[in-house]
């Protein structure tokens, strides 16, 4: 079920949820992480792909913000045809699937914490949320991104807001994919832009 964010904001404040969708400060000390989920193979529109586009948004923001990357590699991986990763994507989604993935990172020492996607089904994939379930974010800042194809962020970040309640969910922003597959001055550009507006460069 889709809910508005002045829905939202009501049940998560009955909930007793922490409710600070903000910017951040410009705090140099400040140490980022970027952790992300991306996939290659074959892409809706865009043929195959060597590179996911949400990695390519992970690298930008790594590379302008000075943070650290971990990719969220699947135990299993995703298959590479379209049509067959929408249904373990469908199936992983009604299931509510968790998917084990490859290694870990300590997310302890960092303070602000990039968390990226892409949008399947009008959710990130399930197994983003093995990540977010697996760690403590008390008093983390957590920024969510994704690529897509015209969904924008739909309720991922008031989902992992749901997901982490002890994080700080800071304004997340969305690119579509094709702009990060086909247009990479137009992607940096977005990426600058959204992260002058958390005062992050």
């Amino acid at each position: 079920m889709d809910i508005t964010r002045r829905n939202f904001v009501k049940l998560a404040t009955t909930a007793g949820l922490m409710l600070t969708f903000g910017k951040v400060s410009a705090a140099t000390n400040e140490k980022i992480l970027v952790v992300y989920y991306s996939r290659t193979g074959e892409e809706y529109g865009l043929g195959n792909i060597t590179k996911g586009n949400t990695a390519i948004i992970a690298e930008l923001i790594a590379q302008k913000t000075g943070g650290d990357l971990f990719e969220i590699k699947p135990v299993t991986p995703y298959p590479d045809s379209y049509e067959e990763c929408k249904k373990v994507a469908s199936r992983e989604k009604a299931t509510k699937a968790r998917p084990p993935f490859i290694g870990n990172v300590d997310i302890s020492g960092y303070d602000i914490i990039f968390c990226g996607y892409p949008i399947w089904y009008g959710d990130a994939p399930q197994i983003v949320y093995t990540f977010l379930e697996g760690h403590d974010f008390s008093g983390k800042k957590i920024v969510p991104f994704c690529t897509h194809g015209g969904s924008g962020l739909s309720s991922t970040d008031q989902n992992i807001m749901l997901t982490c309640p002890t994080a700080k969910i800071l304004q997340g922003f969305a690119i579509q994919g094709s702009i990060a597959q086909n247009n990479p001055s137009k992607a940096a550009e977005l990426v600058d832009n959204n992260l002058k507006k958390l005062a992050l460069i």
